[in-house]
């Protein structure tokens, strides 16, 4: 299949997708799940605020917001000897993006489903990995507990009709290709070495140099360079799309490069780091059948009662003693205050800009220029394994070239049983800003109907798989309006003081992704155990 008449297919599959035809596919049950967005809603259309407090509590901390980094500081402020605290969460489980789920019996994740093995930057998430288990020292040397390490093959990509290893599309692209994977691979060596790119952006400090890239759009930043090779862009707006839910055009040059210079580099295939014949597979990533809600479902277990699920956060003010916070409970439709010295706010910029009372500059200030991504995640139950077209084994991680979603990954590929049964494959479906969804992405998110999505995923992943139609018998969608925060140009320096340290103001510790700019689970637990620790 040549390249022209593969892109051709992939468009046709997108539209018809998009049509919402339903084409030839059976009958499969699902729906939407995962999220409550009618709570949301509620807090923002404002009807909420006007109730009166049916009851009042006191705590000392009250953290608002049960994601990763409200669930970091609950930790946080437990090693610190504080145990009187209430942490309100909007959902009937906390973790965020980060949950997890199940489809006929089989774990899932409900958003993100990795963690890749944190660098010396990262030393809070190190310690959580170690009080966890995952990672011990053995004779002087860290080493990682590999049942929670991704089993080979990690990753591969349907290219050309075919499956390759990795994600780099290399069958029969030309050497002019090549050439550019190893000159990206020089500049991303040449910049790592110019400045620090560093997970969490709280250990790095905004330099001039930073802050030239933070300014260009990545895809302006990469024709300056003279990287115009379209494999190589595809697979760059690939990567952005997938960390960032937006396109090369629309994130910064810094995001861009963050995406590789942060951790370990961009390796061209054929390179010394990769062996001659090789092509270099993701770098170290935990990974779990329900994806990162391993990990939040293990921070949340300690706290008892002190979680508090379907709690709407409608108000936050502070006062001259301490601070109150209102939550309508979903349970008892009443609305509960509660009185504490302190507040964590743990919620993305946009909420608490409008339920913080009086919000201060920096808050005001954040919320005004951070955009979103919306997501969408698709768990599709399989009864049986599918079959596979020629090439690379099938793996954990699975892409199709030139197609809307970012491919999927399966639930099963963890398990030491090796017997071929029914599994659930996880679909993701960023829609952030790109070439491929110019449109509102959010306004598609919640008028679209559950089948019109349904239709899109089987379409897209017929093209590698055409017996998946007939193989699936359930979809869960779980939609996210305000995913990710995407770190357009600019958005650094327009941050300030969210860049660069934790952001205190009064009684109020802010915490969330949203103020390193972007949204990955090390930014998201370090400034939720940073506000924690800053609580006296």
């Amino acid at each position: 299949m040549q390249r022209r008449d593969f892109l051709g297919v992939a468009g046709a599959a997108g539209a018809l997708a998009l049509a919402g035809c339903e084409a030839s596919f059976p009958a499969i049950e699902g729906g939407f799940t995962g999220t409550d967005m009618a709570r949301g809603h509620a807090m923002r259309d404002g009807g909420l605020k006007r109730q009166a407090p049916a009851t009042v509590k006191r705590t000392r901390v009250v953290i608002a917001g049960g994601g990763v980094a409200g669930l970091a500081a609950a930790r946080a402020l437990r090693l610190s000897g504080i145990e009187d605290f209430a942490l309100l969460e909007l959902e009937d489980t906390p973790g965020g993006n980060a949950r997890g789920g199940m489809v006929n019996g089989i774990a899932c994740p409900l958003g993100a489903h990795y963690l890749p093995v944190p660098n010396g930057d990262a030393r809070e998430v190190q310690d959580l990995l170690e009080e966890l288990g995952l990672r011990r020292r053995v004779a002087g040397r860290w080493e990682y507990d590999e049942r929670h390490l991704c089993h080979s093959p990690q990753e591969r990509l349907f290219f050309r009709g075919e499956w390759q290893d990795g994600l780099l599309p290399l069958h029969d692209v030309g050497e002019s290709t090549h050439a550019q994977y190893r000159k990206f691979a020089q500049r991303i060596d040449a910049l790592q070495h110019a400045a620090h790119f560093a997970i969490p952006t709280l250990r790095v400090d905004p330099t001039p140099e930073l802050l030239a890239l933070d300014a260009l759009p990545f895809e302006r930043w990469l024709d300056s360079e003279g990287f115009g090779d379209p494999q190589l862009r595809w697979y760059l707006d690939y990567c952005c799309r997938d960390d960032y839910g937006a396109g090369i055009e629309q994130v910064s040059a810094w995001a861009g490069i963050h995406y590789f210079a942060s951790r370990h580099g961009f390796h061209a295939p054929g390179s010394s780091s990769s062996g001659a014949d090789s092509t270099p597979e993701r770098d170290g990533v935990l990974t779990w059948p329900e994806g990162n809600g391993w990990l939040t479902q293990r921070l949340a277990a300690p706290l008892g009662d002190r979680l508090r699920t379907g709690q709407i956060v409608t108000r936050i003010a502070e006062l001259r003693g301490g601070v109150e916070v209102d939550a309508w409970d979903a349970a008892s439709k009443s609305l509960v205050r509660w009185q504490a010295e302190r507040c964590i706010v743990a919620l993305p910029v946009f909420i608490a800009a409008r339920v913080v009372e009086s919000p201060p500059p920096v808050l005001a200030n954040a919320a005004a220029h951070v955009r979103y991504a919306p997501w969408l995640v698709a768990n599709v139950h399989l009864r049986g394994p599918l079959a596979d077209r020629l090439g690379a084994a099938p793996s954990w991680d699975n892409v199709v070239f030139g197609t809307r979603g970012l491919g999927y990954v399966d639930a099963r590929h963890q398990t030491l049983d090796p017997t071929p049964r029914g599994t659930v494959i996880s679909w993701y479906r960023p829609l952030g800003p790109s070439r491929y969804d110019p449109a509102d992405g959010r306004r598609l998110l919640l008028e679209r109907p559950w089948a019109a999505w349904r239709d899109e995923l089987l379409t897209e992943l017929s093209l590698p798989h055409p017996d998946l139609p007939a193989l699936a018998t359930r979809i869960e969608i779980t939609r996210y309006g305000h995913a990710m925060a995407i770190p357009a140009p600019g958005l650094l320096a327009r941050m300030g003081a969210g860049y660069g340290g934790h952001v205190a103001v009064g009684r109020l510790s802010f915490a969330h992704a949203d103020w390193s700019g972007y949204s990955i689970f090390e930014e998201a637990f370090t400034r939720g155990h940073v506000a924690g620790m800053g609580v006296s």
